[in-house]
Order: structure tokens, then sequence, then C-alpha cells
């Protein structure tokens, strides 16, 4: 398929998904959240990649919901509330669901702002990098009288706790891709000429793990927030249970006995 607001690269395993909209900080609009929704649906089914790069083109990484250009078809002709609400239904909600459980590993590269749902966008990689000159910034309450959404109440929370993401949404101020490590929410800030270099190498890195461990890794994590103790012990015996038989495990065990790096199929 040809893409006009995003861009996908594949090799050697990994699948690089930029936003393309670098006029607009690749703020989201209907093509663009289609487009990667449809991305993703491909790059799922894709045997030969085993983990995703998201970043930016630009200036930016995503100044979220495009205001201007970004509303989905109206012919219902709803209220203002209510057409938001449809959006969200049909558009966003979708695109940080097919993200956030997407079945393979996923790097975000944040290469500069981060703003409403961009910041939610953000989160949903498995492993966040940012550049240092980058920053994330809640703009839905002080700014546009809005409740944080793609998913902010729920990362932001579980990352870095209720104090500061109850702050972070009241008063709109810019968190520093530095300050934003510190406080958990990612998982590193590098140095802006970095970025893309350090992003590609942990996606690397992670496209030569094994697929299905991977995949239930970021099942059971998940599954954590909301069992008790007791039913995750259970779900991580199950999993255990299922991912030991598998030749990919035989080879991990094979090779940490013979002190060598395993060679997953």
């Amino acid at each position: 398929m040809d893409f006009t607001a995003i861009t996908v690269a594949i090799a050697d395993g990994v699948a690089e998904l930029t936003l393309n909209r670098p006029q607009a900080l690749n703020s989201l609009n209907k093509t663009l959240i289609d487009e990667t929704r449809v991305a993703l649906g491909d790059l799922e089914k894709n045997s030969d990649v085993r983990a995703v790069l998201l970043t930016g083109a630009g200036r930016g990484f995503c100044a979220g919901a495009d205001l201007a250009n970004g509303g989905f078809p109206n012919e219902e002709k709803r209220s203002p509330g209510e057409q938001t609400a449809h959006s969200m239904l049909i558009g966003f909600n979708p695109l940080v669901h097919d993200l956030a459980h997407f079945p393979k590993p996923v790097v975000t590269a944040v290469n500069g702002v981060a703003a409403g749902g961009g910041v939610g966008l953000a989160l949903c990689g498995d492993v966040v990098l940012a550049a240092k000159s980058a920053y994330f910034v809640m703009v839905f309450g002080p700014r546009l009288a809005l409740v944080p959404d793609m998913g902010v109440t729920w990362f932001a929370p579980r990352l870095i706790g209720h104090a500061r993401s109850r702050a972070m949404a009241l008063l709109g101020e810019r968190i520093p891709a530095e300050k934003a490590a510190q406080w958990g929410m990612i998982w590193d800030a590098v140095d802006d000429d970095k970025l893309m270099s350090e992003a590609r190498a942990l996606a690397a890195r992670l496209a030569k793990g094994p697929r299905e461990a991977f995949k239930k890794i970021k099942e059971v994590l998940d599954a954590s927030l909301d069992n008790t103790l007791d039913q995750q012990l259970e779900l991580e015996r199950l999993t255990q249970g299922k991912l030991g038989d598998l030749p990919d495990t035989r080879e991990g065990v094979i090779a940490f006995l013979q002190k060598r790096d395993p060679a997953f199929k």
C-alpha cells in the first residue's frame, strides 16, 4: 500500500514506521491514523518483521490530534462533544489498542515534542527512548478544557504515580526527556544525534530475540496490572509450561550451559 502520512521501511527484521506529517508536527488526522493501523496489521502478519521502531519525521514526534484538519466525517451532524467521542471510538482509541497490544516488541523514538495524545502514542511503546531536547506535555486540561486521552490516564499513573500524573495533567507543564527518564516514564534520554542509532540498535537487538517469549512477556506484564499475586503466579506457571517445550527455550538453556549467545529461530 502507498502511504501518504507515514513511511514504512523494513530491514533485518525491524520495521521502521515514521509518522510523516512534519509540517504539522505529525499531528494525528484520519489519514495518519488509518494508515498506521493498516501498517501495523500488515507488520503483525509479516513473519520477516520481528520488531517495530516508531518515530516521527522532522522536529517533533507527535503534537496530538490535528484539531484543524483531523476530524472524522460527521455525517450524523453530531454535537462537537459527540463527534469527539465518536472519533475516539472509531479512530484514536483503536490506534492505541493496536499499538499497545502489538504482539512484537515496539521501540518508540521520541525525536521532539510529544504533546497531548502524542504522549499516549509514545507511551504505547515497550521501550521508549527520547532525545534530550524532546519533552512531554499534557495540554488537554489547561489549554483545551478536556481530560487527557489516548491512554494517557492509564499509562501515566502506572509509570510515574498519581501525584506526578495529576500535576502534569492539571498544570500542563513541559516535562523534559531527562526528567521523564528520571521519573521512570521512559527508558532513557539520549543525545539528539544518537537517538536514531540507539533506537535502531535496540530494535535490532529485540528482533534477534525469541519471538514467542517476547510476545508472552508483554501479555504477562499487562495481565499483572489486574491480577492478584496468586493469579499472577499461576499465569507465570502456565506460561512457562507452554514456552518450556518450544525450540527457542531449549536453545536458550543449551546456550546458557555452554556459555554462548543463543541462536533463536
